[in-house]
């Protein structure tokens, strides 16, 4: 029986949930890009995924180029948009929206939302190619309505790539490409993949979500054929109930 090899291309996969995503989402035979500005450590992995690291700083304009180069041709089953920065003091109880710097807020919007857009067109030639393309977009609860978050830039972004998986979702249904927006709470992200979920449900007391969950709930997506469109998922952790 023939196995179908997919290509994935990961961008901000080098810690945390991106990293993880670059560990579980792939089987054997499979092919990882991974775009991110330090070096990953799963690169060391040998499970039989060949991984190859894309260094780009996707705060700039030029990050889309730098990938769309080293792909160059290849196919691209899974785009996956992980990428997400917050404001220096964002979540905690000092915030204050009156100390935002603007060059930072820029920053939060460029890499949050504006390379999202520009790595996704720059790769459209390489996503038609597959016979099921995906885009998976990993957004945050903070980005859905009314949520109470106080972090400016940060929630304006992620409900700013809400919108643009929404837009894009017509543009590219032509072409029977799948695009997902994935929100979710608090993830357990300091907990790597290979320490297994009960370190991560054991660790928070299980207040945050394992990053083990969002690996399944992708691969789940991933695995589903072109006839199912699967807009938007809100994962918030069991407790969350400002979520």
């Amino acid at each position: 029986m023939e196995v179908n090899r997919l290509n994935f291309l990961i961008l901000g996969a080098s810690k945390g949930l991106g990293d993880a995503f670059a560990k579980g989402l792939p089987n054997k035979g499979d092919r990882v890009w991974i775009v991110s500005r330090s070096k990953p450590d799963s690169l060391k992995i040998n499970d039989g995924t060949q991984r190859v690291w894309i260094e780009a700083d996707l705060s700039l304009p030029s990050s889309s180029d730098i990938i769309a180069k080293a792909i160059n041709d290849e196919t691209i089953d899974v785009f996956l948009y992980n990428a997400g920065i917050w404001e220096k003091e964002g979540f905690q109880d000092s915030y204050d929206f009156k100390r935002d710097d603007p060059t930072d807020i820029a920053n939060i919007i460029n890499v949050n939302t504006t390379s999202a857009i520009t790595c996704i067109q720059k790769l459209l030639p390489n996503m038609k190619r597959s016979e099921n393309g995906k885009i998976v977009l990993v957004g945050s609860v903070n980005g859905l309505e009314n949520n109470g978050s106080k972090q400016v830039a940060y929630v304006a972004s992620k409900f700013g790539l809400r919108g643009v998986g929404h837009s894009l979702r017509e543009n590219l249904r032509e072409y029977r490409i799948g695009v997902t927006c994935i929100n979710p709470g608090n993830i357990a992200a300091a907990i790597p993949y290979e320490d297994g979920l009960e370190k991560a449900i054991s660790t928070y007391d299980g207040t945050r979500i394992p990053v083990q969950d969002m690996v399944s709930l992708v691969k789940c997506v991933v695995n589903l054929s072109n006839v199912s469109c699967v807009k938007e998922i809100d994962i918030p952790a069991m407790l969350d109930t400002d979520a």
